[in-house]
């Protein structure tokens, strides 16, 4: 599939309230993170990835992980808007047995590759899956989505290592460096900065954008590898709760329990941002 920026922009924004959608449902949840990091997750399901939601597990297909778990609203949302899941599902969400829980499960919904959400283990996964695509020959790429909270993890730098080492340029990690977790600002909780030049070192190409700007996120993606025999590292810029403005860049947006007004203020902002990106496409 090949979409416009203004196509994919007003993707994103349809999934922003299909978020809220699921909030409306469930009540609360991690907000801030999945709206932070959705423009990303957008870009890769409706236009990078070679997936087919009519296969879910064709044994060539990329493969997407959202080690991040926690923003799962993202993934579901987008899941939904490329045929994985009909919408309806997303009305479950916050209930019992739902196949859309709080963070990611393989066994419940389709087009989800691992349970993430313990923080850190989505790049160690996405390594023996980088190492079986190169052994079987399928040559399929692995897309790792991380947030800057999850990088204290010894875990994640054991997978920076062993993608390196094995000249693993068939995996795409981007970083969504919104600065916040649910304990205040990364920078005060635990400074993993200069993200790129961490990543660097270990012998990773590495690039840095606006995570939240779908062109730069495209132009990155027709860029990849970033350079043969390396893996690739993008350090995407992010505004935590992005499109929300009394939420944006705070840590309350973490994890979001609005009241009714709250939710319907949102609404009512995401949907002048569809109603305005439509008219933009129809130009």
């Amino acid at each position: 599939m090949s979409l416009t920026t203004t196509e994919l922009d007003l993707a994103a924004a349809r999934a922003r309230r299909l978020v809220l959608r699921m909030l409306e449902a469930g009540h609360s949840g991690h907000l801030g993170g999945a709206l932070s990091a959705i423009d990303i997750v957008t870009a890769l399901y409706l236009n990078e990835l070679d997936i087919d939601p009519k296969d879910p597990t064709a044994p060539g297909r990329d493969r997407f992980l959202l080690s991040a778990g926690h923003k799962a609203m993202a993934q579901y949302a987008v899941l939904a808007l490329a045929g994985f899941v009909p919408l309806e599902v997303l009305d479950t969400y916050g209930s019992f047995k739902s196949p859309i829980p709080g963070h990611p499960d393989m066994h419940k919904l389709p087009g989800i590759e691992a349970n993430t959400g313990a923080l850190g283990h989505g790049l160690a996964i996405a390594c023996g899956m980088a190492l079986g695509s190169r052994l079987d020959g399928t040559g399929f790429r692995v897309f790792v989505l991380m947030g800057d909270g999850e990088l204290p993890e010894g875990s994640n730098w054991e997978g920076v290592a062993i993608a390196a080492h094995h000249r693993l340029d068939n995996i795409v990690v981007f970083v969504d460096a919104n600065g916040l977790q649910i304990s205040g600002r990364t920078s005060d909780v635990m400074d993993m900065s200069p993200i790129a030049q961490r990543f660097h070192a270990f012998g990773w190409a590495v690039d840095e954008i606006d995570g939240n700007d779908m062109s730069q996120i495209l132009e990155v993606l027709g860029r990849q590898p970033l350079s043969p025999g390396q893996p690739s590292a993008i350090v995407a810029h992010t505004v935590k709760a992005k499109g929300l403005h009394s939420l944006e860049d705070t840590s309350e947006s973490h994890y979001w329990r609005p009241t009714q007004d709250e939710l319907a203020a949102a609404i009512g902002e995401i949907e002048t941002q569809i109603a305005s990106l439509q008219l933009e496409a129809a130009r």
